[in-house]
């Protein structure tokens, strides 16, 4: 079982800009119509838990972009729009309850998505990997990927990878202390 970011960001850290605008990303280069790597990804992952932000933005694109059962974390959503019935649902409670749910219920490898619930998740140690591609672009203010911590994190570098000669997509994977017995 494993909880994946998968998730792209200014040189500045931003994964949004003010008000949650996500202009900057349509101005990628893409001329062979590319998903950079982002099929390939969902085929690792069982399922998404995203943010009620992040779910609200998504509702913003038109077509439903996932095949896989998604999962929204709110307090104050209490069902999804009709048209995604047996797509999405809502959950809610702790993080590491919502987790144990989710991952009892076969979604082994999770995507987990939205700035807010990405900060909450690595504050509660719940994030193994992070597959993080920066955009060169500075936005200068906005919605930053990382928040403060209690304390430091290590993660071991995987890879890294030019995508389109513009884009670097490195990944890394959680390094946690071993405990002693």
């Amino acid at each position: 079982m494993a909880n994946f970011v998968y998730i792209a960001t200014s040189l500045d850290g931003m994964i949004a800009g003010d008000e949650g605008d996500l202009k900057w990303l349509d101005e990628v280069p893409n001329p062979d119509g590319s998903d950079f790597g982002f099929a390939e990804f969902m085929g690792r992952v069982d399922g998404l838990l995203m943010g009620r932000n992040t779910f609200e933005k998504v509702l913003s694109f038109g077509e439903w972009p996932y095949t896989k059962p998604v999962f929204v974390l709110s307090q104050t959503l209490t069902r999804v729009p009709d048209h995604l019935a047996g797509k999405a649902e809502i959950v809610s409670g702790a993080l590491e309850d919502v987790f144990r749910s989710l991952h009892g219920c076969g979604i082994a490898n999770l995507y987990v998505d939205g700035g807010k619930l990405i900060q909450s998740c690595l504050a509660e140690d719940l994030i193994d990997e992070l597959i993080i591609t920066r955009v060169p672009v500075l936005l200068g203010k906005g919605i930053p990927l990382f928040s403060e911590l209690s304390g430091q994190m290590n993660f071991s570098h995987q890879s890294t990878e030019v995508v389109n000669n513009y884009l670097v997509k490195s990944r890394y994977l959680r390094m946690r202390p071993i405990e002693a017995k």
